[in-house]
């Protein structure tokens, strides 16, 4: 996603997906497709910082958060919790995403020790796959904690995030 740099920007620039970004004296006008807005730069900044808190946010859940931090990695943790112990950091959220899908159809921590993570940090994932949104899966039983996959998945980019409201 192309970050809005407003602040700093010197000029104009497409930089991808037709995105143009431009300036008229004051007036910041950026066009998306076939799509135009003019933004004060007050308006702008307003929009710069709405996305960065949107790219960066944590989502605290029943038992487990998730934050996706501005290096692009993504931290799975105990809600609440502050010890590194408690926390286990992807390099982003795909490959959190690539876990999920290697892992067979009904998974206990076991499953997720398998693939090197260790201690109690396995039952925090399987709990974190349950409880995410962007998971098509949930508990079945607490003692072992399983969870089973069900038969329909979410899409493999997304990450079932449309209500912000439902995360807290």
């Amino acid at each position: 996603m192309l970050p809005l740099l407003i602040e700093f920007f010197d000029g104009d620039e497409e930089p991808d997906g037709g995105v143009r970004v431009s300036t008229q004296g004051e007036t910041i006008v950026v066009t998306i497709g076939d799509q135009t807005h003019e933004l004060s730069r007050e308006a702008a900044r307003g929009l710069q910082d709405a996305i960065g808190d949107a790219m960066t946010r944590k989502r605290e859940f029943l038992h487990t958060a998730g934050e996706h931090r501005e290096d692009g990695k993504y931290v799975v943790s105990r809600r609440s919790a502050d010890s590194a112990g408690n926390t286990k950091v992807f390099e982003s959220f795909a490959n959190l995403r690539r876990l999920f899908e290697r892992l067979p159809a009904e998974f206990t921590a076991d499953d997720v020790s398998r693939t090197g993570i260790t201690g109690s940090r396995r039952h925090m994932l399987v709990r974190h796959f349950a409880e995410h949104p962007a998971f098509d899966c949930s508990i079945t039983t607490r003692n072992p904690l399983t969870v089973r996959k069900t038969a329909t998945s979410a899409d493999p980019g997304s990450e079932g995030e449309s209500d912000s409201a439902t995360a807290d």
